[in-house]
């Protein structure tokens, strides 16, 4: 058994797929308008991105919460300073953990928040 894909859940497909691609510079490896799902490369499993219809009550549960995904980045401060540049949301900005990593969290623009970590 391996891990296939971290999934993300959102209403606005276009907004999504922009601030994906454009705003986090992360590569595109499969999209389907037609399915509502496009996979992003991040070095491992897929980060899939699924678009759930705003009147799907179930689907919607999973739409504009924490994520408990973490993305490594090489530097921190310095993507932290260019996401912000490009207008990404971060709920904090870097901040140094007892345990020697670095965390920032972002939000994308469902409100679905995740973690960026730098060591």
């Amino acid at each position: 058994m391996k891990l296939y894909a971290v999934r993300v859940f959102v209403h606005d497909w276009d907004a999504a797929i922009e601030f994906y691609e454009s705003k986090l510079g992360l590569e595109r490896k499969f999209y389907s308008e037609e399915f509502g799902w496009a996979e992003f490369d991040v070095g491992g499993p897929v980060f899939g991105v699924e678009r759930v219809a705003k009147d799907d009550a179930d689907g919607s549960k999973h739409v504009g919460r924490f994520l408990g995904v973490s993305l490594q980045v090489d530097d921190i401060q310095k993507t932290y300073e260019e996401l912000t540049a490009k207008g990404v949301e971060f709920t904090s900005p870097p901040e140094k953990q007892s345990w020697g990593g670095t965390l920032a969290f972002v939000k994308d623009p469902d409100g679905n928040e995740f973690i960026l970590l730098g060591m």
